[in-house]
């Protein structure tokens, strides 16, 4: 296993978690501490644990031991305040089907109290950057996958929150609509706040995160920047090199 950077308290603070189901250890005691201003890539195969650990990041899932703090704050012990302070995108946006565009985004709104000058002038900008805007009185079950992830996306963004937690955000995006949402994933960060996404597109990684943490079986293998991470293999392969190296060696 390759040395973890231990920090020392960012906007996501995740210490010796443990999740299982039964006899199963599907979680097996993590720690992540995701920083102001960086985007964070969470890397692993299909059922490595990405979701599973998002979920319980967001408090949707409880852990079995362990503390998640989201900007200072306990998800399990003050669980509405920490769910103001993010914007969570699922890996489903199969969700509230029946109602139009901006039915939904308005229901979003008021559950986080954005006020109408707020939410018109959000609603617009990213309509616009997402190429929404004409779709938004129609159904949401009349929407291609793209579409849907881009509407959940515009309602996780609606109330403004610092941290945004992206579960296989760019899946069914289409190139454009990919490029853009990896714009204002940098915009954010670069602001001082923090985005953290799940993916196993290690292309998409290489290319914009500051730091990923690899998960494997539960655990994590790796974290740190890419550099550390070609420091320790002392050669200049590809992220998808390194990565396959370090899960089939686990």
């Amino acid at each position: 296993m390759l040395k973890l950077n231990k920090g020392v308290g960012g906007m996501i603070c995740v210490k010796n978690i443990t999740k299982t189901y039964g006899d199963k250890k599907v979680i097996d005691d993590i720690s992540l501490d995701i920083k102001d201003g960086e985007i964070f890539g969470f890397l692993g195969h299909n059922g490595a644990g990405k979701t599973t650990t998002i979920k319980m990041i967001t408090g949707i899932t409880k852990q079995n031991s362990g503390t998640i703090e989201i900007n200072g704050i306990d998800v399990l012990e003050n669980s509405l305040e920490s769910k103001k302070q993010f914007g969570y995108v699922s890996d489903s946006p199969d969700m509230f089907l029946r109602l139009k565009g901006i039915e939904y985004l308005n229901f979003i709104a008021d559950i986080y109290g954005v006020s109408e000058e707020d939410r018109k002038e959000r609603i617009k900008n990213y309509a616009n950057q997402l190429e929404m805007s004409e779709a938004l009185g129609d159904k949401i079950q009349s929407y291609s996958h793209g579409m849907r992830q881009k509407i959940v996306l515009i309602g996780a963004l609606i109330h403004d929150p610092s941290v945004w937690i992206l579960d296989e955000p760019l899946t069914g995006l289409d190139p454009k609509s990919s490029y853009i949402l990896k714009e204002m994933m940098r915009e954010h960060a670069d602001k001082g706040n923090t985005v953290f996404f799940s993916t196993h597109v290690l292309e998409v990684a290489e290319k914009i995160c500051d730091r990923v943490a690899i998960i494997n079986k539960g655990k994590i293998i790796f974290c740190g920047t890419l550099e550390e991470m070609k420091q320790h293999f002392k050669n200049n392969s590809s992220l998808e090199k390194m990565f396959l190296e370090m899960t089939n060696n686990e």
